[in-house]
């Protein structure tokens, strides 16, 4: 974060430079005001570059295997251009790579999400998900893994057929067994 402050006070001094060259080539005739509003000017396009192609750049980043599964657009009040053209802040991954069926039950399969969100550092979460019953639980010591056609119990969170996150773990190509 230090880096893009740094970054942005570049990019306002970059404008306000580029202000005082358009005064002097015009002989002072530019009033003086151009100035800090080149410089105010230059600091809000950089943020709003910067914010616009976080996404791309972060998606860009991942490792061969980690997919996206949701990705949060969002608009806020004080941003109005957000209303027209919604920032992508926040998104969650799945690593198919390392996906496991459990060993009990196939059905069941262990998946890392990754949570990432703009000026903050990246989270894992161990997940579980059962494919044929579209639920999700959190990798937990009193997790109860149901075996084969038992049904899921209070800790699981049900979810639609087509949530993406379900879809990217139960399709992801079966590998070692997770007990």
């Amino acid at each position: 974060m230090l880096l893009e402050f740094i970054a942005t006070l570049c990019a306002g001094l970059g404008a306000a430079g580029l202000a005082l060259l358009c005064r002097t080539l015009t002989a002072k005739r530019l009033p003086r005001w151009i100035v800090p509003a080149f410089a105010g000017a230059g600091m809000l396009a950089f943020q709003i570059h910067s914010e616009y192609s976080w996404y791309d750049h972060q998606v860009s980043r991942l490792p061969a295997g980690v997919k996206v599964g949701k990705a949060v657009a969002e608009f806020t009040r004080w941003k109005p251009w957000t209303y027209w053209f919604p920032q992508t802040l926040r998104f969650i991954a799945v690593d198919t790579s390392s996906a496991a069926a459990n060993q009990i039950n196939p059905d069941v399969i262990l998946a890392d999400l990754y949570v990432f969100e703009r000026r903050m550092a990246a989270r894992r979460i161990p997940q579980v998900f059962h494919c044929a019953q579209h639920a999700r639980a959190d990798l937990t010591t009193d997790l109860q893994i149901p075996r084969a056609g038992e049904t899921v119990g209070k800790q699981w969170l049900s979810l639609a057929q087509d949530d993406p996150l379900l879809r990217l773990a139960c399709d992801a190509p079966p590998h070692t067994s997770a007990g």
